[in-house]
């Protein structure tokens, strides 16, 4: 069964632990992952048919493994595959079929690339076998809530896990998600979830949140949470935003999924500023470029 509930809604019994910054890097199985003045790129490699942006394009794996090592070569310093598509309104798939799409990719682009893996799952056993070929990162949309063994799983293996938040599953997210205050309420679920995670016995310096761009948010929330990302950067853990060509940027432009990249640049350029230390995307060579005239005006690089 499915707990769509925090494990604890008291943000300041989260936050009085956290150190107020991250240590300014993190340390995985092939490389470790350095924003102590830069921010990192997570590319997003999706292998499924339905994802919203790019689904269909990689359903051969020898596609998708050329599609990630070109993403490394363009700058990507973690590559996070997914195998079940999370868009408004997608079924789930079977954990085999999961399986069957992600697998054969991760092992074939462990041996061409030298950059971090991450696999983007909520499902323990996706996440076992995937660390097993050669995955370093679990990225969990549930926040270790919707798979009971995933919490025990992720702190004996001693890996960075990224905790979502979301409001309800990507079937009914977007099913008129309300709240009161929107920052705050994304901040207590994720220090709640922060504080059940070390208590299960993950590593704090393994934990890295993300507010859920586009998961069970409206326009006006996706753009408050941005706007308040500062105070999400207060839990102390590295802050993960993906805004990548989602729907509330097509909103705002009047724009398909196609149509995106600019306001995704501006998105990622705007989550850097405002205390990003790693942002997902689809299109890695642009994002790094942008990324990394953000960090020059974040960090003072080049100076």
């Amino acid at each position: 069964m499915i707990d769509l509930s925090p494990a604890d809604s008291s943000i300041a019994s989260g936050r009085a632990a956290a150190s107020g910054t991250p240590t300014g890097y993190l340390p995985t199985r092939h490389g470790r992952l350095d924003f102590s003045r830069r921010t990192a790129i997570m590319a997003i490699l999706n292998l499924t048919p339905d994802s919203f942006y790019d689904g269909g394009t990689r359903l051969d794996p020898g596609k998708a493994i050329a599609d990630g090592v070109e993403m490394a070569e363009a700058g990507a310093d973690v590559i996070d595959i997914g195998g079940e598509s999370t868009r408004p309104g997608a079924r789930p798939v079977s954990e085999d079929e999961e399986l069957e799409r992600v697998l054969p990719v991760i092992r074939g682009l462990r041996r061409e690339v030298r950059v971090p893996i991450s696999i983007d799952t909520y499902r323990s056993r996706v996440a076992r076998a995937a660390l097993r070929q050669g995955a370093d990162i679990v990225n969990d949309i549930s926040a270790l809530r919707f798979d009971a063994e995933m919490v025990g799983l992720v702190a004996a293996e001693k890996v960075p896990v990224v905790l979502m938040h979301m409001q309800g599953t990507p079937r009914t997210m977007q099913a008129e998600p309300r709240y009161d205050d929107v920052v705050r309420e994304v901040g207590d679920f994720l220090a709640a979830q922060i504080r059940y995670a070390v208590e299960q016995g993950v590593e704090r310096g393994n934990i890295i949140v993300d507010p859920g761009i586009g998961f069970g948010k409206t326009l006006d929330h996706n753009l408050a949470l941005l706007r308040g990302l500062p105070e999400l950067a207060s839990l102390g853990q590295p802050l993960l935003v993906g805004a990548s060509r989602k729907s509330f940027i097509g909103k705002i432009l009047g724009t398909e999924p196609s149509e995106r990249l600019e306001g995704s640049l501006a998105a990622a350029a705007a989550a850097v500023l405002a205390g990003a230390n790693i942002v997902r995307a689809h299109d890695v060579k642009e994002t790094w470029k942008a990324v990394r005239v953000a960090d020059a005006i974040r960090f003072g690089v080049g100076e």
